[in-house]
């Protein structure tokens, strides 16, 4: 319920804007078009995998850049488990940093 001190919020976790703001940056730069990311968006809901609007759109995000060759889903596995790794051991209150080796 929203009140006048208190609006709905648009996304329940960080990770759901952030998946928003990349999908539009994308089209933005031209490596999609929009027409091309809601047929993408509108294939996930179709398969109905998962019933969470972000992370129908989180798997139409990776399906979509790897069909257009800006990653591959091996490259995706490897940063998932890498992130994993660094939550796994980061103490509790601090942010979760991702050594990226440079």
């Amino acid at each position: 319920m929203t009140t006048l001190n208190q609006p709905e919020k648009v996304f329940a976790e960080p990770w759901e804007a952030q998946a928003f703001a990349l999908a539009v940056k994308l089209s933005e730069q031209g490596y999609f078009t929009w027409k091309e990311w809601s047929e993408a968006l509108a294939a996930e809901i179709k398969a109905g995998v998962d019933q969470s609007y972000y992370h129908n759109w989180l798997r139409a995000l990776e399906r979509l850049v790897t069909a257009k060759g800006l990653t591959t889903p091996e490259a995706m596995l490897t940063r998932k488990e890498a992130w994993a790794d660094a939550y796994r051991h980061t103490p509790h209150g601090k942010p979760v940093v991702l050594n990226t080796g440079h």
